[in-house]
């Protein structure tokens, strides 16, 4: 699969926004997603009954030219093979955008591709196991590349493809000004939904860099390391290679601060009916009372994870 090229004097950086969308723009999120995950599921079946087809016809003795068309993996592969079934296996396709079930689509392909080159060796680090079928349960997302994805000149507002324009929970300032200079470029725009129930949208951006340094930083150390603190109280250390201590940036408390409300959820969720029967040893359905506690804990690690987010 190409990989794109950064040009030179430029980087790949990312914005990520809170939204505040309407109950109808919430409901067409919650469709995209779904169409994201369908496309996947069903593409996945496909080439499973095509894989499992091909096994059954070998022991058979049909020689490998007689046997069933291998279905191609790449994503034009299989962009064209669900666009010649989606009229059948999904009437409803045009009530969501192409960029939905283009989602899940090229989420299979690479996840067909990693497998394929871990199997053969191609692909350093652990195992990949082949392809499973998403459920409602996973993080909704969806991801738009093409048509309108910009982000308004008010500051509070983006414009995203069939969605149309959404309020954002906090200012836009930084991207709008780059973007309004001409220094920042938008790629992509994906949408997901957190632990905690919240929309976010994370544009995927080309940002020119300036090398020259600016003039209100003056250079106190010419060379200077910096690494990963190692007391539990400091985050990064910054200190000169003869050993000199420049800098000390202290770690964040925010989950700290949240350790006893996250120890009274965690415990009421463990005294309420979860997925899961512990002395029956099976899977059950969740009560609604678990389902509600389990949002309020996702909350909790969110307002951890963003210091000063509202949910």
């Amino acid at each position: 699969m190409a990989r794109f090229e950064i040009p030179d004097g430029w980087t790949a950086q990312a914005y990520r926004f809170a939204l505040d969308p309407t109950p109808a723009q919430e409901r067409a999120l919650w469709s995209h997603a779904g169409a994201a995950r369908f496309a996947h599921n069903h593409m996945l079946g496909l080439v499973k009954a095509v894989l499992a087809q091909r096994a059954a016809e070998r022991t058979y003795g049909i020689t490998e030219a007689d046997l069933t068309p291998a279905l191609g993996w790449s994503l034009p592969a299989l962009r064209r093979a669900w666009n010649a079934r989606k009229a059948t296996v999904a009437p409803w396709w045009a009530e969501n955008s192409k960029e939905a079930y283009n989602t899940g689509l090229d989420s299979l392909a690479r996840s067909l591709e990693a497998w394929s080159k871990s199997r053969n060796g191609q692909r350093a680090g652990q195992v990949v196991g082949f392809p499973r079928f998403h459920s409602r349960r996973d993080r909704a997302s969806v991801r738009f590349t093409t048509g309108t994805i910009r982000v308004e000149n008010d500051r509070h507002h983006v414009t995203l493809p069939r969605l149309g324009t959404v309020r954002v929970h906090e200012s836009t300032r930084k991207l709008a000004r780059r973007v309004e200079a001409g220094t920042a470029r938008i790629l992509s725009a994906t949408v997901t939904r957190d632990s905690g129930g919240r929309w976010h949208v994370a544009f995927q951006t080309l940002v020119k860099r300036s090398v020259v340094r600016p003039a209100h930083a003056p250079v106190r150390h010419p060379v200077v390391g910096v690494d990963v603190g190692v007391k539990a109280d400091s985050l990064l250390v910054v200190a000169t290679p003869e050993g000199t201590e420049v800098e000390r940036v202290p770690a964040p408390k925010s989950l700290t601060a949240a350790q006893a409300r996250l120890r009274v959820l965690q415990r009421k969720a463990a005294r309420q009916q979860g997925p899961y029967d512990t002395t029956a040893k099976r899977k059950q359905q969740p009560s609604n009372r678990w389902q509600r506690t389990q949002t309020r804990i996702g909350r909790t690690h969110a307002r951890a994870a963003k210091p000063g987010g509202t949910y």
